[in-house]
């Protein structure tokens, strides 16, 4: 009894081969199953690739057209001609095809890295030239992901405050107050850097770090190190103006994406105002 239900549920090999030898649409079964789960292996890890080159970014900063336009290039030199992919600045959704399943990412932080833009490209057109296949860009794109910030915080803080003694030149200030506009600008863009890393809400952030330009500039002209208030607040505060999400935000409504501008443009001008309240605080009180 054991050995006759063993035989029915659990054919050996010998039977599979009868069946396949009396039924010739058995093979062809068998190969088109085996086709549909290649296809569909391949679809999911197009997915991968195309939401993580994506995901990478919008992170830093990138247009959103651009998001888009990158994913369904990686997707056409992959295959997969009708792909569909719409992103914001907080979000991505992708699909192989447009009765597919959609698949969405959130994107909740956001900073400024042209140079992993640059990367992503990169190996988007190495994709379209066939130079390396799908698995060597999904490794590429993890490793991207995982590099930390192209300059560190020294860096940065150094490149603020220089731009910031350089901006108070531009505007018509002079160069007694070149020094006092440099140190008043690394010191902002520290605390901004180190507020930022508390709190989640970066209007904050640059609420406070204006604010402080504002109290060291004062400082700065009322022992007599500097002259020209206005001078040094403008140069200070110009490494915190959101000038390339008031450029993403002209290029992606000139290319179409209403939501995605007109939300780039709002936060660009939100940012304007908490560094501009920041700086009003202050001198209401002077």
């Amino acid at each position: 009894m054991v050995r006759i239900m063993h035989q029915v549920f659990f054919p050996s090999l010998e039977s599979l081969s009868l069946s396949s030898q009396r039924n010739p649409d058995y093979n062809k079964v068998m190969k088109l199953q085996f086709g549909v789960d290649d296809i569909l292996e391949k679809n999911e890890q197009v997915t991968k690739i195309c939401m993580l080159a994506g995901k990478i970014m919008l992170e830093s900063s990138a247009e959103t057209y651009r998001v888009e336009d990158t994913m369904n290039r990686i997707a056409r030199a992959a295959g997969i001609e009708s792909s569909q992919s719409y992103a914001t600045p907080t979000g991505i959704n992708f699909s192989v095809d447009q009765a597919g399943t959609a698949n969405m990412m959130r994107i909740e932080r956001r900073t400024t890295d042209l140079n992993k833009i640059a990367q992503v490209n990169h190996i988007s057109r190495q994709i379209a030239a066939g130079d390396i296949n799908l698995d060597e860009a999904l490794e590429a794109l993890i490793i991207l992901e995982k590099r930390p910030f192209t300059y560190s915080s020294k860096i940065m803080i150094l490149i603020a405050a220089i731009a910031s003694g350089c901006f108070t030149i531009m505007f018509g200030g002079i160069w007694a107050d070149f020094l006092p506009s440099l140190v008043t600008g690394g010191i902002g863009f520290l605390v901004f850097l180190w507020f930022d890393k508390l709190v989640e809400i970066r209007f904050i952030s640059e609420f406070v770090a204006s604010f402080i330009i504002g109290l060291i500039a004062v400082g700065f002209v009322s022992t007599g190190l500097g002259d020209e208030l206005e001078k040094i607040i403008i140069g200070a505060v110009m490494p915190l103006v959101p000038g390339l999400h008031i450029t993403n935000a002209v290029r992606d409504l000139l290319a179409g994406h209403l939501i995605a501008g007109l939300s780039k443009g709002a936060e660009a001008m939100l940012t304007a105002f908490a560094i501009g309240a920041g700086i009003a605080v202050v001198l209401a009180f002077v």
